[in-house]
């Protein structure tokens, strides 16, 4: 059940995706990436603090999963969470404000950069621990259908997205979440976004079967792998497996083979990685690819594509004010939000 999608970007979908939807995936991939440089600059002068993983080079896997959501669908993100949180709706000034631990956070400034919760959105969060969200993806797809089949509340299945990472795929969760996702048919999808790096681990030395999605053959799981530098490709997958899930056929794992152009954090001098690596990979940067492909096939013109960016640097600025003029959470309300209040 195993299969293997590598559609290059030449592909046409135009006649499928109306011009506007491609401007908002463009719109979306370039969000992330300024607001992850951004990150760097701020951080670089002390004005974030903490561990912070940015998720550049990434973005296509983000854009093309989460932007085929519902809103009331549901994304677990891993400690790499912020262009996610970003992708599933919640606000740049938010996602800024929460890294620069303020009372205008996403969470109240209590979560910090691995940490982004935000009900409003059914963004379930990020999380320090590998392998820690996707049982709590398990958790969300579960009380889909759960509401449906006892609770009887016929409305259309709630699809739950679980983020994590190719060393993920190599801890007893990863394993145990997808027996039980198959076994109870649950409406979740499992992406592994493949970096190629666990921290300073090559994938290829630290597991005895590299090809991950191969890994659903086990549970009967359809099992995909798919260019993660190329947004119409993991789109195009991402949507066979919502509709799969949302029509209560079960789960889906989809390894999206990408590439973070950073360190593992901004505390990394990311010295492991060879240069010529590097340099291949960049040289497949997923929005510039994208780009070209809007460009090239008249879709867009670049006064469009270039609008958009400076919108979007509008956007991350004023992300950054807000930021920086938001108030600090209140030594007394150390406990609050620990627990629930009585309104």
């Amino acid at each position: 059940m195993s299969e293997k999608i590598t559609l290059p970007v030449t592909h046409k979908l135009e006649d499928k995706i109306e011009k506007q939807e491609l401007l908002t995936l463009y719109e979306d991939m370039v969000l992330g990436r300024r607001f992850e440089d951004m990150c760097a600059q701020m951080y670089y002068r002390g004005r974030m603090f903490g561990f912070v993983h940015l998720y550049n080079g990434q973005e296509a896997v983000s854009t093309g999963v989460i932007k085929a959501l519902d809103h009331e669908d549901y994304v677990c993100s891993t400690y790499r969470d912020h262009v996610h949180a970003l992708s599933k709706g919640v606000p740049a000034k938010l996602v800024m404000a929460e890294l620069f631990g303020k009372e205008t956070g996403c969470s109240k400034g209590r979560g910090g950069s691995m940490h982004i919760f935000s009900a409003p959105h059914n963004f379930l969060g990020g999380f320090a621990f590998i392998g820690e969200g996707i049982p709590i993806a398990i958790g969300a797809a579960f009380q889909s259908i759960y509401r449906q089949q006892v609770l009887q509340e016929f409305k259309k299945i709630q699809v739950t997205v679980s983020f994590f990472g190719d060393g993920t795929s190599n801890n007893g969760q990863f394993f145990e979440c997808l027996n039980m996702a198959v076994l109870w048919k649950l409406p979740v999808i499992f992406v592994v976004e493949n970096n190629q790096w666990a921290i300073g681990m090559a994938h290829h030395r630290s597991t005895a079967s590299p090809e991950i999605y191969k890994k659903a053959q086990a549970f009967g799981m359809p099992g995909i792998e798919v260019d993660g530098m190329d947004v119409l490709a993991v789109r195009e997958v991402a949507k066979s497996a919502i509709k799969r899930a949302r029509m209560g056929e079960g789960p889906t794992l989809i390894e999206a083979l990408t590439y973070r152009f950073r360190g593992h954090s901004l505390a990394d001098p990311d010295e492991l990685r060879s240069s010529k690596e590097k340099e291949a990979w960049l040289s497949r940067d997923p929005i510039e690819i994208f780009k070209k492909h809007i460009v090239d096939n008249n879709i867009h013109n670049e006064f469009s594509l270039n609008s958009i960016d400076i919108k979007i640097k509008k956007e991350v600025r004023e992300a950054i004010d807000f930021a920086l003029l938001s108030e600090e959470p209140k030594v007394e309300d150390l406990k609050k939000y620990l627990f629930v209040e009585n309104s």
